[in-house]
């Protein structure tokens, strides 16, 4: 059988390979996937891929498959480890955080300020993949983001370093790193002026340093070899796929409840109302990582939040007793209620932290009403993705339930908003498509959401 693409999911467990045909027509079709364990650990991820492949045949039911391209998105080796380290937390830290997490990374390490020993020790133990330097608002202060730079180079770190800060450190950050043998990105300034981001130069030029410098994983190599077209960190796109789908829907937020972590991706303007009261400005396009939100690794980090007491009501059994039983994916009605009870808490969790929030401000004049952080009230649709949000029975009820919260002061979905389910759970492949075949993903993506 001949196909035109396959896209390789290349996780920290497992390996997922999505078939596509007809990616050059306006009918692409979502041919299946297949699925097999990581093979890191084997010294050679061709292994789990070479398994996947194997196991998408099997279940179209075909003994040969030929395939014109092949894209790949990796989380393996985990992931895209980066550290991010900028002058005011509040401002250039937060900008270059945002830039970093867009792009799919995993941040081990941020400062603000003078690096100190103990902040290039950690940097050391950590061995990112990736080290970020922002600082300084255009042709404002230069002294902290070249100090940084230096204590950097200087400590024998051998990482590739990307600079988003200050633009007249350019031409410095260049000479400090022109003898290292570090690979130097310089882009854009991430917090170019007081108020104002600009985010995607860095979190494009994130995405190309990961993919042309930063597949440590063994036997990646060979992949590269054998993918086509770009490699991306796998939450990054995700990130591509809910850019490319607002343009054409409107506002939403993306959730992905998983086994060791909740990503939130949100693509909104906000609304005018909110805009005009905010006190600092909010990217687009923003993503969250709850670390301490898994349905299966750190299932008792929800457990505690919710409370065994109230579990033991709803389950009406031994939580303890279950929590022993408890699998990377519930084969039991019992293990699917508790599963679905954690991610509920976990999505629920997960939009309170990622939205913003209304505050009251008293001075001479009386009561002022402020908003801090990302407005969600504008948005339209709720798109759940990832195993836990596309698999459990009960998942367009969790989803919906987001919608109903909105009481207080926090910046949430209003009752209107919609949900949908990414059926096919594809949007991590679907995302990489996007940046070759832009109307062919989209196309793709609306038949996994069941929209016109």
């Amino acid at each position: 059988m001949k196909i035109d693409l396959l896209v390789a999911e290349i996780g920290s467990t497992t390996t997922v390979i999505n078939a596509f045909s007809d990616i050059h027509t306006d009918h692409p079709e979502f041919l299946g996937q297949g699925q097999a364990p990581t093979s890191v650990l084997e010294g050679d991820v061709k292994i789990g891929l070479n398994g996947a492949i194997e196991d998408f045949k099997r279940n179209i039911g075909i003994s040969n498959l030929v395939y014109d391209e092949m894209l790949a998105t990796s989380s393996a080796a985990g992931g895209l480890k980066m550290s991010v380290h900028g002058l005011v937390y509040d401002m250039t830290v937060r900008a270059a955080k945002e830039a970093a997490l867009g792009a799919g990374a995993i941040i081990h390490k941020v400062t603000g300020g003078r690096l100190r020993k103990t902040d290039i020790n950690k940097i050391k133990e950590v061995n990112p993949n990736l080290i970020l330097i922002a600082g300084g608002v255009d042709y404002g202060e230069r002294e902290i983001a070249l100090n940084n730079a230096e204590l950097i180079a200087d400590a024998g770190i051998l990482t590739p370093i990307v600079y988003a800060g200050n633009i007249e450190n350019q031409e410095e950050i260049r000479e400090i790193f022109k003898d290292k043998p570090n690979k130097l990105y310089i882009v854009d300034n991430v917090y170019p002026k007081i108020d104002q981001l600009n985010i995607e130069p860095t979190r494009k030029v994130i995405q190309m340093a990961f993919e042309e410098h930063i597949i440590h994983a063994p036997g990646m190599s060979k992949i590269r070899e054998l993918v086509t077209g770009p490699i991306i960190p796998t939450p990054g796109a995700v990130m591509e796929a809910s850019k490319v789908l607002k343009e054409a829907i409107g506002d939403l937020i993306t959730l992905d409840v998983g086994g060791a972590t909740t990503d939130l991706h949100s693509v909104t303007e906000g609304s005018e109302e909110i805009n005009r009261i905010l006190i600092s400005p909010e990217p687009i396009a923003k993503r969250t990582v709850e670390g301490d939100l898994g349905v299966y690794v750190n299932m008792r980090n929800i457990v505690e939040r919710i409370g065994k007491e109230v579990l033991t009501k709803k389950m009406d059994c031994d939580i303890n007793a279950l929590m022993e039983r408890h699998k990377p994916i519930p084969d039991t009605k019992e293990l699917i209620k508790f599963v679905e009870l954690l991610t509920e808490e976990a999505a629920f969790t997960a939009v309170y932290r990622h939205a913003g929030k209304l505050r009251n401000l008293y001075g001479p004049s009386g009561k002022k009403t402020f908003a801090e952080g990302k407005d969600l009230t504008n948005v339209k649709w709720i798109i759940g993705t990832g195993g836990a949000l596309t698999r459990l029975p009960d998942r367009v009820n969790i989803l919906k339930k987001i919608a109903i919260q909105n009481k207080g002061d926090y910046l949430l979905p209003k009752k209107e908003a919609k949900v949908l389910i990414d059926n096919h759970y594809i949007m991590a492949s679907l995302g990489v498509l996007s940046k070759k075949y832009p109307e062919a993903a989209l196309s793709l993506m609306k038949q996994s959401l069941e929209i016109d």
